[in-house]
C-alpha cells in the first residue's frame, strides 16, 4: 500500500517550526541592527577623515586609511560570521522537527498499514497523488 503527504507543507504548519521562523527572525533583526550601527560608525569615520585628510600629515591619513580598511574588512566578517550563525541555528532548530514529523508520518503510515510514503511537496518525486493522504492524520498525531 503506498500513501503520499506534503512533507514541506505539514512542517510549514507546525506550531514549533512557526516560533522556531520567529527566533530566527528576531536573531536576524539583532544581526541587522548591530551591522547597520557598525556601518553608520564606519560611514561617519570615513566622511569624517576625507573631510580632514587635507589638514593631516602623510602618515596620519595612512594611518587612518588603514584603520578603514581594517573596519570595512571587520564588518565584511561579521556579515559572514552572523549569516552562519543564522543558519546553523535554522538548522538547530529545524533538524528536530523534520525528525518529529518524519517519526509521526512513520506512526500514522504504520497503524494504517501504509508500507511506503511518498513525499507529493512541489518539486517532490510523485506526479500523481490520488493515493490516501496521511496529512490530516499525521497533523492529529502531532497536535494541531
Amino acid at each position: 500500500k503506498v500513501a503520499h503527504i506534503e512533507v514541506q507543507k505539514l512542517v510549514s504548519e507546525m506550531p514549533e517550526v512557526i516560533a522556531a521562523q520567529k527566533e530566527i527572525e528576531k536573531l536576524q533583526k539583532t544581526y541587522e541592527a548591530d551591522f547597520e550601527a557598525s556601518y553608520k560608525e564606519f560611514q561617519t569615520k570615513m566622511q569624517n577623515y576625507a573631510a580632514d585628510a587635507e589638514n593631516q600629515t602623510e602618515l596620519i591619513n595612512q594611518r587612518r586609511q588603514t584603520e578603514l580598511e581594517t573596519l570595512r574588512q571587520n564588518l565584511e566578517q561579521f556579515q559572514q560570521t552572523a549569516g552562519q550563525d543564522i543558519q546553523k541555528k535554522q538548522m538547530d532548530l529545524m533538524r528536530p522537527l523534520y525528525e518529529k514529523a518524519r517519526n509521526a508520518i512513520e506512526k500514522v503510515a504504520g497503524v494504517q498499514g501504509y508500507e511506503y510514503v511518498l513525499d507529493s511537496s512541489n518539486g517532490g518525486s510523485v506526479i500523481i497523488a490520488k493515493g490516501k493522504d496521511l496529512m490530516a492524520d499525521v497533523k492529529k498525531e502531532l497536535g494541531f
